[in-house]
Formats: C-alpha cells, structure tokens, sequence
C-alpha cells in the first residue's frame, strides 16, 4: 500500500512538473518571438550517433557580421565563428599573445610578449577539426623515407583544441570542401593556456582562478595573412604574505589585486600565417654574433643524430633575377620587402625623430650587404582603420610608461627557418634616467653638456638614437658583442683623430657605454657608440644575398671563406656575451687592457665626485638626486675592479675552425695577471680615500664610509680566491711553469695587503678591515668544500657545461695552510715593532685566529 501511494505521488508530481515545463516553455517561445536565432555551436547527431554539420546558411546566415581575411570570421549575436579554409589545414601557424592593457603598478606592461606557439588545424574523424600545438625538437629531411616515419612516431604534438563541424562551406565544384565553421568562443574567452597566461606567469601574478563570468573577446580582425583577437580576461588574486622585509616581485603590489581581489588584463593574439616555402637556413657560425634556433635532424643516411643549428634574421630577397645579377655586379638594390618599424603614436614627440634616426642608422650596415633602402622607420599613420598596433605584420616600437630603466629588442621568428616575421621593440620611460647617470659619471670630465641635472633634449635625443639602433640590432638577429670594445687600443681612447673615425667600440651591439678613458686635455668629442665595422661586417654575413648558391651547403663555404678572411682584422671579431673566462669579453668595458682603461676610467671619476653636489642641486629639493649619482659614481668604480678581476685566471677563447690556424683557447699571460693583482692592490686593497668625500657623504649617509669600502673590497677579494678562478690557474700552470699560479695569487695579495709588516707604523681601520678579511678567506680554504666550474663548449650556440670539483682534493688547502703559517711568523715579528695600540691588538687577534685554525682544540 504504501509503495502505490509512493508511486502515484511520483507519477503527479512528474506529471506536474511536465506541465510546467511545457507552459514555461510555450510562456517563452511567445516571448521571444523577436529575440536573435540561437547558435548551436554543437553539431546534431544524426540516428547512428554520427554528429552531421547544418547547410551553411542555416548557420552563416543574413545576421552574421563577416569580416574577410586569412580566417573568416562570422560574429553572430555574442558568439564568434572561424571559417577555416581547407587551404589551411596543415599549415603551421604563429600565435603571439601579448598584454594590451594591464593593471597599473603590477610590473607588466601593454606591448609585452606573453606567450608564442606554434599551432596547426587538422581535420578530424567525425565531423570535427583538431588544434595542435607544434613543437620543433627534432626533424627528418628526408620525408619519403623510413626515418622521416620513425621522426614523427616521437613527434606527438599534444591536442588544445577540438571544434564540431558546424557547416561546410562548398567549393565552386560544389563539393563541401572549400572551409569548414567552427565555434572558438570559448576557446579566446576561456583561459586556454596557449592563448593566455603560463602557470609562471601566474605564480608571478599571484592569480587563483580564472573568471569566466567577468571574460570576454572584445574584437577580432582578419587581415590576409594573420588574426587578431583581443580579450578581456580577469583572474582571482592571493593578497601577498606579510613580511618585515619584502622582496621586490613582480605582481605582488597590484594595487587592483589588493583592493578588489582580482586583476583584469587585455591581451591580443596574432594568428600569423608561417611561409609555405621556409627561407633557406643559414647555419650558424660561433665567429659571427646571430642569435639561432636550431632542433635535432635525423638523416636516413647519416650514422648518428645531428643538431641543424641556424641564423636567426629577416628574409630580404631581390624584386627579380636582373636586380640580382646588378646586385652581384656590385650595384646596390632595393629588396623585394623592406624592414619597416613603426613607432608608437605614445612616444613623446619630441623623441620620434630620433627613435626614427636610430633606425634608420643601420641603412649603411645594410649598404655593406648590397641592399639600398632595406630599412626604416615610419611614424605610425593617424586615423588608419586597418592598422593595429597589435597586428602582426607591423614591427613596432612600443613606448611603456614605467619607472623601468630599460629596453628590449625582441623578434618573432619561423622556428623551421629563422626567418624573422616581426618585431614589437619595448621602449620603458625611465631609460632616460638610467642613460642620464651612465653619460654623466662616464663623461661629464670631457664633456659640460653632462654637468647638469636634467640634460638639454638635443643631448638626450642622441642617448635616445644610441639606444634605439642598438635595440634594433638585436631585432634583426644580431647578439650581444661584449668582446668589440677589446679591439680598440687604450691610447686610441684618447687620440681625437681616431675617435671621430672609429668610434671607441667596433660594435653599437657591446655594453661600451661611452668613452670614459678620454681625459679632458685629449679633445676627444666623439664619445658614443656608433654603428661600427663588427656590425657592418655582420649584417653583410647574415644578410648577403648569394644567388648562385644553390643549397645551404654552397652558401656555408661562400660563408666561410668570407668570415676566415674577416678574422684577419680583430675588430671583426665577435665576443660572445656568455664566457666565464675571457676577460675581452666584458660589459661596461672599452679597450685592450682592463688596467689602463680604469686607471683612465677612475682619474676622470675623481674629477667627477667634487662636483656632484654642485651638477645635482635645486633649491627646495631633498638630496635624493645626489644619492642617486653618487651610487652611479661608487657602481662605475665597482666595474671597473670587475673588469681587472676577470684578467686573473683568464682563458682567451677566439672560436676557430679546423681551416684556420692557431688554437681557440691561450691563457692570458703572467705579466697581464700579475698587472691585474697590482692593480686591484693598488687601487681598491689600498684604501681609495677618495671616495669617501665628506662634502658628500655627509647630506646622504649617516655613516662615513667604512663598511662601504670594506663591501667592495670583501666582493673583489671573494671574486679573486673563488674556487672556479683557483681550479683554472690550477689548471694553467700545469701547462706550463711560465703561467701564472694560484700560489702566486695568493702571495701578491698577501704582500699588498699586509705592506705595514714590513714597518713599524700603524694599521688604520680600512686596512685592518681588509687584513681580517683576508684571513677570514684563508682559514676558510683550509676547508673549502666544492665549486662549480663552468665552460662554453665549442661548437653550442648558447649555454654552459658545468662540471663539480672537490677543492678539498685540489692544492687549495695546502696553498692555504702554507700561506697562514708563513703570515703568522710575519705578523708576530711586526707586532714586537708596533708602537701603535690598535695595531698590535689587531696582529694579535690575526696571529690568534690563524693559530686556532692551523691547530684546533
């Protein structure tokens, strides 16, 4: 009875709830009679389950809003519709997602990179089309054979997508194959990770959780060989821990995070068509500075696996056979299309002009090549509709608003080919500042136009053309050459003659900064970098046309012959940007020797300190300013120990090819190193009381000095005994007894710090500061423990190999332990003759200290 009563209950209920459906449903139907058609994104299935796409103007129909390029794209109420052609199936597709708009005061800004990928529609099985993303690791040449299929049974490229066949599009044979429809709403408003953020990103970030309901695509525009979609997507936050003291970080501090809980960025994605036919590859050389791609290669006749290692640059080609045969002749052509790079509408006007003549600098480098007119740069056209700053057939330099004291020149580039395809350059404001403090500590003994505050705009316009060629360098290709500054003589630094020729640096692409060595007696003017003969000669070998080089096999031997005979001049040399050991390749240096070059650098630096506070001062205003210059002045010092610091130890590597004489590796030569150990003695280890201006310290530190030395002679001492350093001499002396020796290192240290035991006057605190912590290193190396020593093998574009040594197994210890005792004798036969206090307590503790270590309790 009571089961019944329970069904019939069941049943009224069901039945009731029928009832209502049915008169909500009759209810809305009415209702909506006016309302837009419904888009199935979801195909129907037919009766064996097969899911089967409507006609196509049942879908695209007369209220869908069309726009025509490389993806049509159909916007129908809120939902966004691809027509993908059959054409495009199979083809390889950049997608380069960066901010538009970000949260003020979280570290990123609009024009950044965010992501890039590879992407590639497929057809599926049912009715359905696949989205993989592509990734290049390796690849087989010979595709009509075995080991082309055994490349791709390891090639799995992971699916992101997978969209029902909404509708066919029919060709003009009226077969339904010319596009196919698909719904990828979700996929740009949704948090896909290869249109969005990377789990790092997000960590940075401190975001929790996609928000769905506060996301959105806000446009989307085809153009004929790209897609740009632009979104609106916010994330939940975690408000950061508390700490007492923070570390900077970037995203932590978002004021909007803080005071919401969530962030909303804009980003735009650039769909761009990779080239059906990939530019010829040119392989990489290690003698010429290119940035490379390069993936594993698997060759049905080879007998092991090869890595293709290639050039990373622009694809400039003549307009017709006649142009390359002139070209060939000597006669300079316009290439079939140009390198354009526009400039952000939101860069001040004032600076345009030169942003655009940095730019435009390079055309000479370019002339080396053969080509006429194969760069530039435009104003970005106003009130141009069919432009977007986003759009990906436009190089762009992009103008941040940010407190950052930088710039970057990044590519986008084919990874099958290195052809670079655009280039969006990041441009933050405060570079002036950093340009500024560079100029001025680096210059103002040579130059008045530096002695002020705030530079004139004629001054800052140059710093600004500077630093737009060398970003722009980068973006086609070029690398760091830390090593271009080494091949101008030090006295060449001060001969005007020379300078206005040459420039102090054959490279704009080094970290030379500006002529520091140039006293003012010399009437030396030209004190920036230029484009110079390292990045003429580079761009003629990345940018050469060979027309009668028929494979890139052909082309490498023309290459070759042309960079052997190139390395007959040093100043074509490129310095990687990457050596632990070759002190030719440093940053912020210029000159042959690192010794004279400073001593040059800091007699213009003592010039240079006595005027601060008269070059930095404006009524009404805090010291801040001169705090800010001084630590520039005390930073430039700092560089210049660096520079000599490098010699010791040092291994000159100069890449060469089994074609060439001589070896790639020489150690740098005793007397340079023993130079280089007088030198820090003299300069830094002997205390440089000329720092310590008191004029100065005293309006922006309460301290006077004696800590701040002792950091940077503590910083240089450990740099000098680290166990990397030991291991090489180590190493080099072994060679031969003509090398210099980590024993020795240690003893020239040891008689320059400890010079007063030869006398009987008293040891001040600066020096009884850097006694200790002499000491303290040694005790410290009868246990030394292991280091890491790292090397750039030939051969690899980038990167280390690091290999663990066990100091302990080494001479280190026994270096050490003979060093303190022969100190120790030293020190109690000085300390009977000290007549100061201080002095003889300070030699006491020291004697104290080696003792307890050479024989523990």
């Amino acid at each position: 009875m009571v089961k019944k009563k329970l069904t019939l209950i069941i049943t009224c209920l069901l039945f009731c709830f029928a009832q209502g459906t049915f008169a909500q449903s009759k209810k809305k139907k009415r209702s909506d009679k006016n309302a837009p058609a419904k888009v199935e994104t979801k195909a129907p299935e037919s009766k064996d389950g097969k899911k089967e796409p409507k006609p196509y103007k049942k879908v695209i129909d007369s209220t869908a809003v069309t726009q025509k390029g490389l993806i049509d794209i159909h916007k129908i109420n809120d939902k966004y519709l691809f027509e993908i052609p059959n054409s495009l199936l199979g083809s390889e597709i950049m997608t380069i997602t960066r901010y538009s708009k970000t949260p003020a005061g979280g570290g990123i800004f609009g024009g950044e990179e965010i992501n890039r990928q590879v992407v590639r529609w497929e057809k599926g099985l049912n009715n359905n089309i696949l989205l993989r993303s592509v990734t290049y690791v390796i690849m087989s040449p010979d595709e009509d054979k075995p080991m082309a299929q055994a490349v791709k049974n390891s090639t799995s490229d992971p699916i992101i997508g997978n969209y029902d066949i909404l509708a066919f599009k029919k060709d003009s044979t009226g077969k339904n194959n010319a596009g196919y429809v698909i719904d990828l709403t979700s996929t740009f408003d949704g948090d896909i990770q290869t249109f969005s953020l990377d789990p790092i990103k997000k960590q940075l970030l401190n975001i929790v959780a996609f928000q769905k309901d506060k996301s959105f695509i806000s446009k989307i525009s085809s153009y004929p060989i790209n897609t740009e979609i632009r979104t609106v997507k916010t994330f939940t936050t975690t408000p950061p821990r508390i700490s007492i003291t923070p570390t900077p970080q970037i995203g932590v501090n978002i004021p909007s995070a803080l005071d919401a809980g969530v962030i909303t960025v804009e980003m735009n994605t650039s769909m761009i068509l990779l080239p059906k036919t990939p530019m010829r590859k040119r392989e990489f050389d290690a003698r010429v500075g290119y940035f490379a791609n390069e993936y594993g290669v698997f060759e049905e006749e080879s007998q092991k696996s090869d890595t293709k290692t290639f050039a990373v640059r622009w694809r400039l080609e003549p307009k017709s056979p006649e142009d390359a045969q002139k070209q060939k002749k000597g006669e300079l052509i316009e290439p079939l299309k140009p390198i354009v790079y526009y400039i952000d509408p939101a860069t001040p006007e004032k600076w345009k002009k030169f942003i655009k003549q940095g730019i435009d600098d390079w055309q000479i480098a370019f002339e080396a090549a053969g080509w006429k007119n194969a760069i530039r740069g435009e104003y970005w056209p106003e009130n141009d509709p069919t432009m977007s700053l986003e759009d990906a057939r436009f190089s762009v330099l992009r103008y941040f608003a940010a407190e950052i004291q930088n710039a970057y020149g990044p590519n986008v580039h084919d990874p099958r080919s290195g052809e670079i395809l655009e280039s969006h350059i990041g441009w933050y404001h405060n570079i002036m500042s950093l340009l500024r403090n560079w100029y001025l500590i680096q210059t103002a003994a040579v130059d008045p136009a530096a002695r002020t505050k705030k530079f004139d705009d004629k001054l800052m316009g140059e710093l600004i053309r500077f630093v737009s060629s060398h970003e722009v360098g980068h973006t086609l290709g070029l690398r760091h050459n830390m090593g271009a500054s080494s091949a101008t003589p030090v006295e060449k630094l001060r001969d005007k003659a020379y300078q206005d020729k040459n420039g102090h640096t054959s490279s704009i692409m080094d970290y030379a900064r500006f002529n520091y060595v140039a006293q003012p007696e010399d009437g030396v003017t030209a004190l920036f970098p230029r484009i110079g003969d390292y990045d003429k000669w580079a761009i003629k070998w990345g940018y050469s046309y060979f027309d009668d080089a028929k494979t890139e096999t052909e082309e490498k031997v023309k290459l070759n012959e042309m960079t052997k005979e190139a390395y007959k001049n040093n100043r074509l040399w490129f310095g990687t940007e990457s050596s632990p050991y070759d002190p030719r390749y440093q940053t912020e240096d210029i000159g042959d020797n690192a010794m004279r070059a400073s001593e040059y650098g800091i007699k213009n630096l003592k010039r240079i300190l006595p005027n601060l506070l008269e070059w930095t001062k404006e009524n009404g205003e805090s010291y801040a300013e001169l705090d800010e210059l001084y630590g520039a002045l005390t930073g430039q010092f700092r560089r210049y120990m660096g520079h000599v610091t490098k010699n010791v130890g040092g291994i000159y590597d100069s890449p060469k090819t089994y074609d060439m004489t001589g070896n790639q590796f020489e150690v740098v030569p005793r007397a340079i190193q023993k130079d280089a150990v007088l030198f820090l003695n003299t300069q830094l280890f002997n205390t440089p009381k000329w720092l310590l201006d008191q004029n100065v310290l005293s309006k922006i530190n309460p301290e006077s000095g004696v800590e701040a030395i002792k950091g940077m002679q503590d910083a240089t001492l450990s740099s000098l005994l680290a166990g990397d350093r030991i291991v090489r001499l180590i190493e080099t002396s072994s060679m031969s007894k003509n090398n210099y020796t980590a024993d020795e290192l240690v003893s020239d240290l040891k008689n320059g710090i400890f010079s007063e035991l030869k006398g009987s006057g008293s040891i001040d605190v600066f020096r009884r500061n850097i006694q200790k912590l002499y000491v303290d290193k040694m005790i410290e190396l009868l246990k030394p423990g292991t280091t890491m020593v790292r090397s750039v093998p030939v051969g690899v574009t980038y990167g280390f190999t690091t290999r663990r040594v066990n100091l302990a197994q080494t001479d280190l210890p026994s270096i050490a332990r003979g060093q303190l005792n022969s100190l120790k004798n030293e020190m109690k036969s000085a300390s009977s003759r000290m007549t100061d206090r201080m002095s003889k307590y300070h030699l006491q503790d020291l004697i104290s200290r080696i003792g307890q270590a050479l024989d523990p309790k």
